[in-house]
């Protein structure tokens, strides 16, 4: 079992800049995938950034070159999503995410609560 636990939300003004961090305990492995994603009001989830088991990061297009997804040292116990420049249409609540892969090919995905990011001015 995989606990996550998102900090760091708030509300901050357009062009301001806002850190995530997810804490994650439990079993979890140098080998797992972490990322964020978010959700606004009436809109479906989405992947902001991803880091892989293999050190690779993904974006969405939106957020490439304002957002930076870090932690991938050790075990990836604690994530961070770094967020500058930040527009009205980056409002949601950020989720947490981990996909933890076990031998031979077995997948279990956890979610944190989620934390809520405001820009308004």
């Amino acid at each position: 079992q995989v606990q996550l636990m998102e900090s760091g939300g708030g509300l901050v003004q357009p062009g301001g800049s806002l850190r995530l961090s997810c804490a994650a305990t439990g079993n979890i492995f140098s080998t797992d995938d972490v990322g964020w994603y978010r959700q606004a009001p009436g809109e479906p989830r989405e992947l902001v950034a991803t880091l892989n088991s293999l050190g690779r990061i993904k974006y969405t297009d939106s957020v490439k070159g304002r957002f930076i997804i870090s932690g991938g040292d050790g075990d990836k116990s604690t994530v961070d999503l770094q967020m500058h420049n930040l527009k009205p249409e980056d409002t949601g609540v950020y989720f947490c995410w981990r996909k933890v892969s076990t031998w031979p090919d077995n997948e279990y995905e956890y979610w944190g609560q989620g934390t809520q990011g405001t820009v308004t001015s």
